[in-house]
């Protein structure tokens, strides 16, 4: 037996693992782009909603503080959707990555952002349907 022992021999070259790495790689791009849209888009939509509401409430020269509130609430619920689906596409982005790298690439399911981007937003819709109803 020899005083150290040797290291593994490396994995030979595959060129079909590399491409399919390459797609994959592709892939994880493009869906963080998506989110990238995504996001932009609620926190857009976010603030949008509140400038408009004070605008049109300055140009009346009143204002219900309830409504102030309330419409203050939706824009910053969605904002802050927006901002953690940013956040946890990044997160996410960046494990699949690590993943494609590893020579053992093995599939591990990712957390379903949209599925709770969906139900974040039917939370906040839901909230601001009851709020309007109750008015």
């Amino acid at each position: 037996m020899p005083p150290f022992p040797s290291p593994p021999e490396p994995e030979p070259y595959n060129m079909n693992n590399e491409l399919a790495k390459e797609r994959n790689r592709a892939a994880a791009e493009r869906t963080l782009m998506a989110w990238i849209r995504t996001a932009l888009s609620l926190i857009g939509f976010g603030f949008g909603i509140d400038r408009i509401v004070a605008a049109v409430q300055t140009s009346r020269l009143s204002g219900s503080d309830r409504i102030n509130l309330s419409v203050r609430l939706l824009s910053i619920g969605f904002i802050a959707i927006g901002n953690i689906a940013l956040l946890v596409a990044v997160l996410q982005h960046q494990q699949v990555l690590k993943r494609l790298r590893r020579s053992d690439f093995r599939y591990d399911p990712p957390i379903p952002i949209a599925t709770i981007t969906a139900i974040s937003l039917l939370i906040v819709g839901t909230l601001a349907l009851l709020t309007l109803l109750s008015g």
